[in-house]
C-alpha cells in the first residue's frame, strides 16, 4: 500500500470516528461515572466492535445484508432494542447518582466484562455500519497488491485510531468532570443519556 494511500485513509478514518453516535456518547458517559482508567473494558469493546466489523465487511457480509432486506431488519430490530435497553440502564444509573448525594465517584463501576460486553454489542449491533465498511474499505485498495496484507494495515490503522479517538472522548469529559461527577451532574447527564439513547433507538426501528 502506498503511503499515500494509507495517510488518506488514516484521515479519512479519524473524520469518521470522530463523528458522534451513541458508542460515542457511552464512551463519555462511561469516562464520568467510573473515571477513565476504570472505563477502559468499554474502550477496548468500541474498538472490538469495529474491527469486528471492517472484516465482516471484508468477508462479504456487507454484500449478504445488501442481498438480504429481511436480514438486514432483524439486525436493525435487535439494535434498535439495545438501545433502549442502554436508555433504560442510564436511567437506572441516574438513581443510582442521585442516592449517592453529592459524592463524587460513589457509583461503581461494572465489572470487565460488563462494561466490554455492553460497548461491543452497541457498536456491532448497527447493521449500516457494515454496509460504510464495504462502500469505504474499496477507496483504498489496490487490486495491483497483495489483498490479505493492505487489508491488516488498515484493520491496526483503524483500531489504533479508533482507541484514540475513543479516549479523546473519554479523556475530554474532564474539564466538565467537577460538574458531572458531583451527585446532580450525573443524574442529569445520565438522563440526557438515557433520553437520547432512547431516541436513537426509535430511529434506528422507524428507518426505512
Amino acid at each position: 500500500m502506498a503511503v499515500e494511500t494509507w495517510l488518506l485513509f488514516c484521515a479519512a478514518a479519524v473524520v469518521v470516528i470522530l463523528i458522534p453516535g451513541p458508542l460515542s456518547l457511552l464512551m463519555i458517559g462511561n469516562s464520568l461515572n467510573y473515571g477513565v482508567l476504570r472505563s477502559y473494558p468499554a474502550f477496548l469493546g468500541g474498538v472490538l466492535a469495529s474491527s469486528s466489523l471492517l472484516c465482516a465487511s471484508a468477508l462479504g457480509l456487507g454484500a449478504l445484508l445488501l442481498a438480504s432486506e429481511r436480514l438486514f431488519e432483524l439486525l436493525k430490530v435487535a439494535g434498535g432494542l439495545y438501545l433502549f435497553y442502554l436508555a433504560w440502564q442510564s436511567w437506572q444509573a441516574s438513581r443510582s447518582a442521585g442516592q449517592a448525594g453529592q459524592q463524587p465517584g460513589a457509583v461503581s463501576a461494572p465489572r470487565f466484562g460488563a462494561l466490554f460486553r455492553r460497548a461491543f454489542v452497541l457498536g456491532a449491533s448497527n447493521p449500516k455500519d457494515i454496509l460504510f465498511f464495504a462502500a469505504f474499505l474499496p477507496q483504498f485498495i489496490d487490486p495491483q497488491r497483495p489483498l490479505a496484507m493492505q487489508l491488516l494495515v488498515l484493520l491496526l490503522s483503524w483500531a489504533g485510531l479508533d482507541l484514540l479517538c475513543k479516549l479523546g472522548y473519554g479523556l475530554g469529559a474532564h474539564g466538565a468532570a467537577r460538574y458531572l461527577r458531583s451527585g446532580r451532574g450525573q443524574v442529569w447527564f445520565n438522563r440526557a443519556s438515557a433520553g437520547l439513547f432512547g431516541g436513537a433507538g426509535a430511529a434506528a426501528l422507524l428507518a426505512r
